[in-house]
């Protein structure tokens, strides 16, 4: 039966150890330690290449804020690294991008540039070049890989190249996509020569992130990084596909009924408990706007790298939770699903029997388990429509 309302048996199970034979306070605290440990694992990406790559511009467009922004990393045509500068996301600050000073320049050693950075530090690291394959990206990829370290290899700017290439092609110049396969073709032959066996290439223009090979980055990063490390990368990133946004959700989808009973159960311990449970709600929406980049800083950063307005975007948000959230709304969005809830509520407490304490608590659990659901469809709804109107835009632009 439970099943029957998205509530696989696994998640049953799940619940059902955590709550029998434990008083009230001692499973919020277990929820909520579950919580801590997700929500609080550190990812450490360390981004290095030569001097006038666009490392820095490759922070800006990953964390998706504008290269004059408050919270830019510092951009230019000569190197501005003189040693690793962290950069935290704008809103996930448990993921940060480290600057590492530039490898094409007359201080970079490659037997100690690794130790002199603090390799240990690092998760895995990202080389950006915008100019062909290098001794210097030779040097330092074999030194990642003694370290035992993964790493990205970016071709940036092929816009310009592609840009080059048009004018050639009026003298009988090669195809967009002859271009793009040859640019590949090198890098990953250079890095097979460094005994890289599947070498990791992407092709991107940080000034167009919505085409090219940004958004098959990101999912590739997303395959590779494990466990919680993963979740805190998937949560940070911008939308740049219509799979990254899907992923978003089936991740925050699993822990749904953590977020519930987390809720529910606080109200059990406080002196308001109406209030509690809306509080710890509201906290949780507030973060799901977050992750879908649909929050209001998250919107003006969007309009500030785009040439579509802030108003615009918000046009694409049709959701009552993107749109018009507030504990009152919440209050009345629970009371909606009251009846909704009543059978699956009756069929829960005969598995779980203390959640019949939470049923009976005011909200229920079932009711805050059915609302989250509802905002994770809705609000990855809107996000999509947002990520269609930012790429439509772009490749309009790009074209013309």
């Amino acid at each position: 039966m439970a099943s029957q309302f998205g509530i696989s048996k696994a998640e049953i199970l799940e619940m059902s150890s955590v709550l029998q034979s434990r008083v009230v306070t001692d499973a919020v605290a277990q929820v909520e330690g579950m919580l801590q440990q997700m929500d609080s694992s550190t990812l450490n990406i360390a981004v290095t290449g030569e001097s006038g790559a666009g490392k820095s511009a490759f922070i800006n467009a990953f964390r998706g804020v504008a290269d004059d922004g408050p919270e830019a990393a510092d951009t230019g045509v000569t190197e501005t690294t003189q040693e690793p500068v962290a950069y935290s996301h704008p809103s996930a600050r448990n993921v940060t991008l480290w600057d590492l000073p530039g490898i094409k320049t007359s201080s970079f050693q490659p037997r100690t540039y690794l130790k002199d950075v603090d390799l240990l530090k690092y998760d895995f690291f990202i080389i950006v070049t915008s100019d062909r394959f290098q001794e210097c990206h030779s040097a330092l990829a074999k030194s990642i890989i003694q370290a035992h370290k993964k790493f990205y290899f970016i071709r940036n700017k092929v816009d310009r190249d592609l840009e080059a290439n048009a004018k050639r092609r009026k003298k009988g110049g090669l195809l967009d996509s002859e271009v793009l396969s040859l640019l590949r073709t090198d890098c990953e032959k250079n890095l097979r020569t460094c005994q890289v066996d599947e070498p990791r290439v992407f092709l991107i223009s940080c000034f167009h992130p919505q085409c090219y090979d940004f958004a098959a980055l990101q999912m590739t990063l997303l395959e590779e990084v494990e466990g919680h490390k993963r979740h805190a990368l998937l949560l940070s990133l911008p939308n740049l596909s219509t799979a990254l946004i899907q992923s978003k959700r089936e991740a925050l989808a699993g822990a749904v009924w953590k977020r519930a009973m987390g809720a529910c159960l606080s109200g059990l311990t406080g002196v308001n408990a109406s209030h509690s449970i809306i509080a710890k709600l509201m906290d949780t929406l507030k973060s799901y706007q977050q992750i879908f980049c649909l929050d209001v800083d998250s919107l003006h950063r969007l309009a500030s790298i785009t040439d579509i307005s802030f108003e615009e975007l918000q046009g694409e948000v049709t959701s009552t939770f993107g749109k018009d959230l507030s504990a009152h709304t919440l209050e009345g969005l629970l009371s909606q699903v009251a009846s909704a809830q009543h059978m699956l509520a009756n069929q829960l407490e005969k598995m779980v029997p203390i959640l019949g304490t939470v049923i009976s608590g005011g909200i229920s659990f079932v009711g805050s388990y059915f609302l989250l659901n509802s905002a994770l469809k809705e609000l990855s709804q809107d996000g999509e429509r947002v990520m269609q109107k930012v790429f439509l835009n772009s490749v309009s632009k790009h074209t013309n």
